[in-house]
């Protein structure tokens, strides 16, 4: 025998309240999951903290506080400097709860940040370096962040040389006697490959550098390793028997100086002026 409309309306209203009341009971308990989360978190329980926000996470699906304790419990039970593959899995696992955030958000800074400083913490240089030149080239990126990015890369690459020329074998420092001045020159390495990567680096360094000076112009770090790549350039360029690039990079370097120093000036009168500021303020309350 058919329903009348009626029973079946009634029906229907008796299904939605089930539904929508056994929704609110369920968010309800996810929320209860993850001040137990908290709780444990706080007390240091990781595991625990970890599978409290997995529960809240199954219990309410839309629910946006869920993903990031989950992320935050699996990051806090990695331990840095540990290289057990153990740990290293914890890491990644970490790494892989982080993206799941960012699939959603891809502005969420604390999940691309942690990222970076896993792939750091696992010394995964290849994936460090593939994560901060994805967001360098990233055009729907915010200009001051892809300077920040490509300035990170700088970084490495200036490094990258710097341990090489830095070396013992290959700095040489003499002192002359009838003034006690110290004179620095700078020897190639015996293995040419040593030389050919360094000047590798400074290329591509000084083209992040620049690529870091067009997005935020401005930007003291920017400049600041620009004049340190420039520098290193000139050190690879005597090495090379290279003195008139070497006498061009010089004059290339000074002007970057010139720039890193007005900047650096610039900003701490900056910081000046708002500590004076903040200080001059009647306290709140």
């Amino acid at each position: 025998m058919k329903l009348s409309q009626t029973r079946i309306a009634l029906v229907l209203a008796i299904l939605v309240a089930t539904t929508s009341g056994c929704g609110v009971v369920n968010r309800i308990r996810a929320k209860n999951q993850l001040n137990e989360a908290a709780r444990a978190y706080r007390e240091g329980h990781f595991d625990e903290a970890e599978q409290h926000s997995r529960r809240a996470a199954e219990l309410d699906p839309n629910n946006k506080t869920a993903p990031m304790f989950i992320a935050r419990t699996i990051h806090a039970q990695y331990r840095p400097g540990v290289q057990s593959p153990e740990n290293i899995k914890k890491a990644q696992d970490a790494i892989d709860a982080y993206q799941k955030i960012l699939a959603n958000n891809p502005k969420d800074e604390e999940a691309y940040k942690a990222i970076a400083y896993l792939y750091g913490a696992i010394k995964d240089e290849a994936k460090l370096r593939q994560w901060i030149t994805a967001r360098a080239a990233n055009d729907s990126t915010e200009p001051e962040k892809r300077a920040e990015a490509y300035i990170v890369l700088a970084s490495k690459d200036w490094d990258c040389s710097f341990k090489m020329t830095e070396l013992p074998t290959n700095k040489i420092t003499t002192v002359d006697p009838s003034n006690n001045k110290a004179t620095v020159s700078y020897k190639k390495p015996k293995d040419q490959k040593d030389f050919d990567a360094a000047q590798m680096c400074v290329k591509q360094g000084l083209s992040e550098a620049e690529n870091a000076i067009k997005f935020d112009p401005n930007n003291e770090s920017a400049w600041s390793y620009k004049t340190n790549l420039l520098l290193e350039a000139s050190k690879l360029a005597e090495m090379d028997g290279k003195t008139d690039q070497k006498a061009d990079l010089q004059k290339q370097y000074e002007v970057a100086l010139k720039r890193t120093t007005e900047l650096s000036a610039a900003n701490s009168k900056r910081k000046e002026e708002e500590a004076a500021r903040q200080a001059a303020s009647p306290p709140k309350g």
